[in-house]
């Protein structure tokens, strides 16, 4: 009888032990991780929603208004302008930082509003045309010079891939807390530098033939001029791209103190 006693003691002593120890509790603490894991948000999807909600929606509203509706270009312009300067405004007031991306659609849009006036010259509606590509090539050449590359927030889903840890090694380069982090930002501006640079260039072309060749041959070559520009953005731009993503793959396997 006491040696089951003694047993019996010697198996609850043990219990405790591991209890007050956390052994017993290291399942149990890798279950809330797992949960926390599984309810915090998707980094593709956290990085997409700014471009869908300053980019996409302001443009898909213009559109709406303009061409489904029938409201005018000024109109569709006003109302679609509504969305990114409230973004931009509550940005301000509430985050104390300016959102890049909804002042980019607001700039442009009025912008349009002021080319709207421009009317019953076809070499001047081309050169319009010109001229709102000029006006995001400036913002985004601005944003560089200002240490704030606009360009930017449209990388982060492609480079991180939706991977919570590339995402955190991302998010340390941008702040500034991890070795890689200087040149990183110099990627970064030059990334938005050459997609400036390329659609000011657009810009510019666009302008000159307006003014220099006959319609007929800028009504297709302004989109070619475009899609040149697209293009040459796209694959210059692979110079800031690919040492960028070389950073954000060592900064994620590289050991981080807690």
């Amino acid at each position: 009888m006491s040696q089951t006693v003694s047993v019996s003691a010697v198996t609850g002593t043990v219990a405790l032990t591991s209890a007050v120890t956390g052994t017993t509790a290291a399942p149990a603490r890798d279950a809330a991780a797992g949960a926390a894991r599984a309810k915090a948000p998707n980094p593709l999807v956290s990085g997409l929603r700014p471009l869908a909600l300053d980019v996409a929606a302001p443009l898909a509203g213009y559109y709406l208004l303009h061409s489904a509706l029938g409201l005018s270009e000024f109109a569709a312009l006003a109302w679609s302008s509504a969305f990114p300067a409230a973004r931009t405004v509550l940005g301000l007031l509430g985050e104390r930082r300016l959102n890049l991306w909804a002042a980019l659609m607001l700039t442009v849009n009025l912008a349009g509003l002021a080319l709207t006036f421009v009317t019953g010259d076809a070499r001047l509606m081309i050169a319009k045309d010109g001229g709102l590509s000029g006006t995001v090539a400036l913002a985004i050449l601005v944003s560089a010079l200002i240490g704030r590359p606009v360009m930017t927030p449209m990388l982060m889903p492609f480079l991180t891939k939706g991977r919570q840890e590339r995402s955190a090694a991302w998010q340390r380069l941008v702040e500034g807390r991890a070795a890689g982090s200087r040149a990183f930002r110099r990627h970064e501006r030059l990334f938005s530098g050459i997609w400036g640079t390329a659609l000011l260039t657009e810009c510019a072309a666009r302008v000159v033939g307006a003014f220099t060749l006959p319609v007929s041959t800028m009504a297709w070559l302004s989109t070619v001029l475009l899609i040149g520009a697209i293009v040459a953005g796209s694959m210059l731009g692979q110079i800031a791209v690919e040492p960028m993503e070389r950073l954000v793959r060592t900064e994620t396997e590289a050991p981080t103190t807690v």
